[in-house]
């Protein structure tokens, strides 16, 4: 082992002293000192040494602690099971144990640490509780007889299992934790559960922008689940914006909202007995940002998914997935493109003219004859003057015709002149 190893557990040690998780091995348990990490376990074979079944015989073996050094250690007992399959073990799923043989009285306890199944023990005149340990005098041993068996509700879904003897406050030798193999009757082909997501589609709703995703469940292997499997789910996003999000599954259905307690969303149960035979158990969901986000622009968002039994706190798998979304496009009102014209200028109402009779034309005729040709002159009541050449009379239009005035006027103007003429001649006459 190099010096930097060696130093790097030596630090460990002098802060590992409470119980560590079952995943923990007494190889990766750090000592807590150079001189207190000396003890060494010894498993006995176990009587009478056949596979175990539920809710039937228990198996006995001796359990020894030996100290080979020359001052006594503490020693706090720590049995690790580790089973083979994917359900977690309840405290009596597993029958457990422990006398005194040649150790001071002693009593015996099941624990859950992280939702893991340990087994400990300690001196019944101390507190009865892990805190307390035995005393392994030096150059000395002690021996215990530990009773193992199955419970009647010990998994389906979960075959053999091996036992590990270790401590809780690292005395026990790097590589000198004993363990033995339990096997299981009737054998269990053990397989595992299976979680993950699946993006299914993305894009405008109405006015949101939605993912839409399945989340899928599937067991494998012999056996069924003894608890109804339950499923919080969480979402994320970088950045301290807050993000508004609603969530919808496909329940019953139609889609429904789910709602987030301390930014976890509770999800429907699957009904315990889930196991391969039930094939692949399907939850659509999806998600989008609500109005009050404050997310200003599209961001990836990470689904987290942990499955566990209904009623206990440690995941059995956990799923996670990344994808982008964006917030709500608000609708845009667009003006409509009108063609620029010239602007008109208004103008100031004006009383209006007084209504006159009609004017009607006078028209002049006079006539001539000059080579057999007569000669019309026009006047309108514009003050244009027309000249034209006919050789007939002017016509009559009928009863609404100025004719008859005009005929009139001729007339006068006819007599006129022939009395004109005749005064000239009478001047002529009297000179």
């Amino acid at each position: 082992m190099s010096v930097r190893t060696t130093a790097a557990i030596a630090v460990v040690a002098g802060v590992v002293t409470t119980l560590l998780p079952l995943s923990a091995t007494a190889a990766s348990a750090a000592p807590a000192g150079g001189d207190h990490a000396v003890l060494r376990t010894e498993m006995g074979t176990p009587v009478p040494n056949g596979p175990l079944t539920r809710g039937g015989a228990t198996e006995s073996f001796d359990l020894t602690v030996k100290n080979p050094t020359g001052k006594a250690v503490e020693y706090k007992p720590w049995m690790l099971l580790h089973p083979k399959g994917p359900s977690l073990l309840q405290e009596k799923d597993v029958v457990f144990r422990v006398e005194a043989v040649d150790a001071p009285a002693t009593t015996s306890s099941v624990g859950r640490q992280d939702g893991e199944w340990q087994g400990t023990f300690a001196p019944s005149a101390g507190s009865g509780s892990s805190a307390s340990g035995f005393d392994i005098p030096a150059n000395g041993k002690m021996t215990w007889k530990v009773t193992i068996g199955l419970g009647t509700d010990y998994p389906t879904n979960n075959g053999d299992f091996t036992l590990t003897a270790t401590s809780s406050n690292n005395s026990v030798a790097a590589g000198g934790s004993d363990s033995h193999l339990f096997t299981v009757d009737p054998k269990t082909k053990t397989g595992e559960l299976k979680t993950w997501f699946k993006q299914v589609g993305s894009g405008k709703d109405g006015q949101e922008q939605r993912a839409y995703l399945d989340l899928n469940y599937q067991a494998t292997g012999d056996g069924t689940f003894a608890t109804a499997l339950a499923t919080s789910l969480s979402l994320s996003h970088p950045g301290e914006q807050a993000a508004d999000f609603r969530l919808q599954g496909l329940i019953d259905g139609r889609w429904q909202d789910l709602r987030a307690e301390d930014g976890r969303y509770e999800l429907p149960r699957i009904a315990k007995g889930f196991g391969a035979a039930s094939g692949v158990h399907t939850l659509p969901l999806r998600v989008s940002l609500g109005l009050d986000t404050k997310i200003p622009a599209r961001t990836l968002v990470t689904m987290t998914a942990e499955v566990r039994h209904d009623g206990g706190s440690r995941p059995l798998r956990t799923a996670t997935l990344t994808f982008p979304l964006a917030p709500i496009v608000e609708p845009v009102t667009t003006p409509p493109i009108t063609t620029p014209t010239t602007p008109v200028t208004p103008t100031t109402p004006t009383t209006p003219p007084a209504t006159t009779a009609p004017v009607q034309q006078a028209v002049a005729t006079g006539t001539g004859t000059t080579s057999g040709t007569t000669t019309t002159t026009t006047t309108t009541g514009s003050g244009v003057t027309t000249t034209g050449s006919s050789a007939g009379s002017l016509a009559t239009t009928g009863a609404g015709s100025a004719t008859g005035l005009y005929a009139a006027l001729a007339g006068a103007l006819v007599a006129l002149g022939a009395a004109a003429v005749w005064i000239g001649r009478r001047r002529r006459v009297g000179a």
